[in-house]
């Protein structure tokens, strides 16, 4: 009788325990954004998945390419403090101006909505908190990366990220003895 209950206790908590271990297996790593270079802003550009997923959402600026992004991936785009205009095109053209601030993240999403023959790529500004409730996105492959400077490459983020943060002023104030 004991060995019994000993089994349907221990049969129990194996249960109880499992998904606790399947969930915390499943979460994904949160993505580390570095802070944008001093006196430049940055966005942060994002696909979830969904509707169109084969489709690409090509970001341009000034007619050239930034970036593509396919679902589920983002990049990093480093920008001049300043007005700056981005355009998708497929049946349709999409515009979205942002005004760019020092120092600062913004973010950026682009999302495929239903077109007459093909689906038409909407883009529009975001959140920090949307772009982290889609948890699994991946960084644009270099390939996909336009010719010019606008996306950050793999090894820029990561370079960006092992930077030191900048010493605070009280830090380098010599405390009085």
């Amino acid at each position: 009788m004991k060995l019994k209950r000993m089994m349907i206790a221990t049969l129990a908590a194996s249960f109880v325990s499992v998904p606790g271990l399947a969930a915390a297996k499943d979460a994904p790593t949160p993505i580390a954004i570095p802070a944008p270079p001093s006196g430049k802003g940055q966005i942060v550009w994002f696909r979830p998945g969904g509707m169109g997923f084969a489709l690409g959402c090509s970001v341009n600026e000034k007619g050239q390419k930034v970036s593509s992004l396919g679902a589920g991936r983002y990049f990093i785009q480093v920008a001049e403090p300043g007005r700056h205009e981005f355009t998708v095109k497929s049946e349709a053209k999409d515009v979205l101006a942002l005004q760019v601030e020092a120092d600062e993240t913004q973010y950026a999403a682009c999302k495929i909505k239903m077109g007459i023959m093909a689906g038409r790529p909407d883009i529009s500004p975001s959140t920090e908190a949307d772009f982290r409730k889609h948890g699994g996105l991946k960084m644009v492959d270099v390939d996909d990366m336009g010719p010019g400077e606008g996306a950050l490459r793999p090894e820029q983020v990561s370079a960006a990220l092992a930077a030191p943060e900048p010493a605070s002023e009280a830090a380098s104030v010599p405390t009085p003895q």
